[in-house]
């Protein structure tokens, strides 16, 4: 049970997932969380270098659906605002989003990537459908709702004790 709590990959950033480094790691498509991987918590665009990270993706024809466990019409404007898919109410940990997404958008599970900031939702989801889990530092944690914050020291208890 443990073993699904641990990512495949972790990095500061979305963007340190360049095209080269996606095609090393065999990855044909990512499903991105939004809150805290994307853009701040409170804010309702992505990041300037997100934008640009997300259309040298595509352009290398590297296919992206955003998952959140964000409502709807929130998420659907983050998603318009990219020209993305997405699905929101994904229910992580729940792997149900997940494969709801790779079957909508008939992505290939092997070389598909779960990307998000929290263990006990991205990675679990991700790990718990098969995907390829990568792990980011969350995006400003100090403008959290509490939900999100109240799991933080439980992750660095699983990192302390599991990444040893």
């Amino acid at each position: 049970m443990f073993a699904k709590l641990i990512p495949n990959h972790q990095i500061g950033c979305v963007t340190e997932l360049t095209v080269d480094r996606l095609q090393t790691l065999g990855l044909t498509a990512l499903l991105l969380d939004v809150d805290g991987t994307l853009k701040p918590y409170l804010s309702k665009e992505p990041l300037p270098e997100v934008r640009q990270w997300l259309v040298d993706l595509r352009q290398a024809g590297i296919k992206v659906c955003l998952l959140s466990n964000g409502r709807g019409k929130r998420i659907s404007k983050v998603a318009e605002s990219l020209d993305l898919p997405y699905i929101a109410l994904a229910m992580k940990p729940s792997p149900k989003g997940c494969r709801r997404a790779l079957a909508e958008h008939k992505f290939d599970a092997a070389t598909t990537g779960m990307v998000g900031d929290q263990i006990f939702a991205d990675v679990l989801a991700g790990n718990r459908a098969g995907l390829t889990t990568i792990l980011v530092t969350p995006i400003h944690p100090e403008q959290e709702p509490w939900f999100a914050r109240v799991k933080r020291p439980f992750e660095k208890i699983v990192r302390t004790c599991l990444y040893r």
